[in-house]
């Protein structure tokens, strides 16, 4: 459904109020007393567009420049001037759903673009035009592997994002979902095995079952760690379980791709490709799968044809699977798709290609490592984990928060307390660095860590 935004004059806002026997707008929304604003805003009074943006610009001298050192599913990487003067044109920043493909040629193929761009990167054979974020699209391939395998177990990584583990069980959480197979569903965690940072193979052993319809890993894992692959891989498809990772798209361009490792639906966050970090999003998730389940993904596809005279074109295909047309029998209750957003890593891949890309990732696991060869080197610091690593890296300390608050106010944003998540890593601290880190930046860190290690 398309939304319009249409003015109106007070006497045709009174004339369709008459209309429907209601006195006033107020009383046409129905707002409980109790849930009103009944009083006035303080709000300054109007500002010419000058003197608006002078004052804009006096609020921004006051903001502090911070050194981050923040990952946990959003990063900070560079963002080609290509990404935004593309995205800012008007044909694609005000575009809507596709629907008449005579219309929307431009849109579509930035669409069909990024899906192989994607197919590309995790060697999978398919690709949907995107979901609303990483989260989302970790939630709705265990609902696709739920449909496929028609079995109701699923096992989960505790090395899987946090915010994307309780999404799973968010979709999950009735007796049965809408777009699953039907039934009881459960989702066990596989524990981690904390000397290494990676998934307790053992425990994956023990918990797989004829039951399990799938196995969801992340590579790297939230921890920053290289899992096992090979090996989990071999375990899930020995019971009949589909393999989900959930994937780094930067970490693809030097480490394997998952159709190497047999996966069976690869997901992840596609932020870090063009997207600015901003205030917590819009976000954007990417899913690819085996030509086999093409018909099982939620979601849009885009694919290429030709029109009547034999020409190159492009329309939206399989879409009667969305449940705007299929209702009940839909896939998936997403039925669109974050285009701005795909399009920026579109362009980003497409400006740094293959090559640029691998650039960016071995600057990132150069970085990282030889910050934590710093940090090993101060006393009362250690990092616990011995598992390889890509960009991210935990250390454990004294005492995490009064750490952290330190260094933040030095300027720097030291990375994320643990301890909020998982309460058997009190006081540790998971560690992003990306090519936007300065060797500057890296020595400062290191310095202040040795300065306040004893706090």
């Amino acid at each position: 459904m398309s939304m319009e935004y249409i003015p109106k004059t007070q006497e045709e806002e009174t004339s369709m109020l008459t209309g429907m026997g209601i006195a006033s707008f107020d009383a046409l929304l129905e707002i409980p007393q109790e849930f009103r604003l009944n009083r006035a805003l303080d709000l300054p009074l109007p500002l010419s567009q000058m003197e608006l943006r002078q004052t804009m610009q006096e609020i921004a001298k006051t903001n502090q420049p911070f050194s981050s050192f923040l990952g946990a599913g959003s990063y900070k990487h560079f963002i080609p001037t290509t990404v935004d003067a593309v995205i800012s044109r008007s044909e694609f920043y005000t575009a809507y759903t596709p629907y008449q493909a005579e219309m929307s040629q431009g849109l579509l193929q930035t669409i069909y673009e990024y899906q192989s761009l994607i197919c590309a990167l995790t060697g999978m054979d398919v690709a949907n035009a995107s979901l609303y974020d990483g989260a989302s699209a970790s939630a709705e391939a265990v609902l696709m592997a739920l449909r496929i395998t028609k079995r109701s177990h699923v096992l989960m990584a505790q090395t899987v994002h946090p915010h994307y583990r309780e999404v799973v069980k968010t979709y999950l959480s009735g007796k049965s979902s809408a777009f699953s197979s039907g039934g009881d569903y459960s989702v066990s965690t596989l524990e981690t095995a904390m000397d290494a940072g990676q998934t307790s193979l053992q425990a994956l052993s023990n918990q797989m079952s004829d039951h399990t319809a799938c196995v969801v890993i992340q590579y790297p894992n939230f921890f920053g760690q290289l899992e096992e692959v090979e090996e989990i891989s071999a375990l899930a498809h020995r019971h009949g379980a589909l393999l989900i990772m959930v994937v780094d798209p930067i970490a693809l361009a030097i480490l394997k791709t998952p159709s190497e490792f047999g996966a069976d639906i690869v997901v992840g966050e596609g932020q870090s490709m063009g997207n600015p970090v901003s205030f917590g999003g819009p976000y954007v998730g990417f899913f690819s799968t085996r030509r086999d389940y093409i018909r099982q993904m939620p979601g849009r596809i885009v694919s290429e044809t030709v029109d009547l005279e034999g020409c190159r074109a492009f329309c939206l295909t399989l879409q009667t699977r969305e449940q705007h047309i299929k209702r009940e029998k839909a896939t998936s209750g997403i039925c669109t798709n974050q285009a701005l957003n795909a399009l920026a890593s579109a362009v980003y891949l497409s400006t740094l290609g293959p090559h640029g890309l691998k650039e960016v990732a071995l600057l990132c696991l150069t970085k990282a490592h030889a910050l934590k060869e710093k940090i090993e080197a101060i006393d009362g610091i250690s990092c616990p984990f011995t598992a390889p690593f890509f960009k991210e890296f935990v250390i454990k300390v004294p005492h995490a928060e009064g750490l952290l608050k330190k260094l933040q106010r030095k300027g720097l944003l030291g990375g994320i307390d643990l301890g909020n998540y998982y309460s058997a890593l009190k006081n540790h601290i998971l560690i992003c660095v990306t090519e936007q880190n300065t060797e500057n930046e890296i020595s400062k860190f290191s310095l202040l860590l040795k300065e306040f290690a004893g706090v």
